[in-house]
């Protein structure tokens, strides 16, 4: 059973997302909240395997409120709560400093209904979700950078630690299951982490995220993939 908690300001939008995904096979909606700082308690008390974030509300903020909750997740990688921000908006600052602040998802409200609830299933299995009209977006911001231009310091000072490691990682060669193994996590962690290495880099796959790592220097030509976690390095 996929829990689900709903964040948003205006009740009818979430009167309509619980009759959806309440209709749903395996998936349960186990907390409703209508701004971020309620949003961030119901998360530390009930944990759930994904929240469907409004992006835009009083107070604190979607971007705000999905900072502290997964700041504050005691779970784990492999079972931290998943965030799919929801706005009316296309691509603007607000989805770069969602997915910095750790977003898994990112989903139009004018989505189709199968849409949303593939979003829900899709984060819950550790995968990245990105509503193909932010996806087009991120790729043409890639793709008009000059040819053989990498990432930026600032860009890949976006990335936390791990996802650093699996970004080397992945310039190496590694597959998501030896990746696994490498760092002694879960496969859908490791594809979580290349979801989002790909959405804060505006990348549009692995092979682009390769020639990232070398063209940044974050990997060069010839080096050895580090020893994996627990051995001598």
């Amino acid at each position: 059973m996929i829990r689900v908690m709903l964040v948003d300001d205006q009740p009818l939008v979430r009167a309509g997302l619980v009759m959806l995904l309440e209709a749903e096979p395996g998936i349960e909606v186990v907390a409703e909240a209508d701004d971020g700082a309620a949003a961030v308690a119901l998360a530390a008390e009930l944990h759930p395997d994904v929240v469907l974030m409004d992006v835009r509300m009083p107070g604190v903020d979607g971007v705000e409120a999905t900072r502290r909750i997964i700041d504050a997740d005691p779970a784990g990688e492999d079972h931290a709560t998943k965030i799919i921000i929801l706005t009316t908006y296309h691509v603007d600052e607000a989805v770069y400093a969602a997915l910095r602040a750790g977003a898994t998802g990112f989903l139009l409200k004018d989505a189709v209904p199968r849409e949303l609830v593939d979003a829900v299933r899709t984060v819950a299995r550790g995968e990245a979700w990105l509503d193909p009209t932010v996806a087009k977006g991120l790729i043409r911001e890639f793709a008009s950078r000059p040819a053989g231009s990498a990432p930026t310091s600032a860009e890949l000072g976006e990335l936390t630690a791990r996802e650093r490691e699996v970004l080397v990682l992945v310039a190496h060669g590694l597959s998501n299951p030896e990746i696994a193994c490498h760092l002694v996590v879960g496969e859908a962690t490791v594809k979580t982490h290349v979801g989002r290495i790909l959405m804060k880099l505006g990348l549009r796959d692995r092979a682009q995220a390769i020639a990232a790592a070398y063209h940044s220097g974050l990997v060069q030509p010839g080096s050895r993939p580090p020893p994996p976690a627990g051995r001598a390095r």
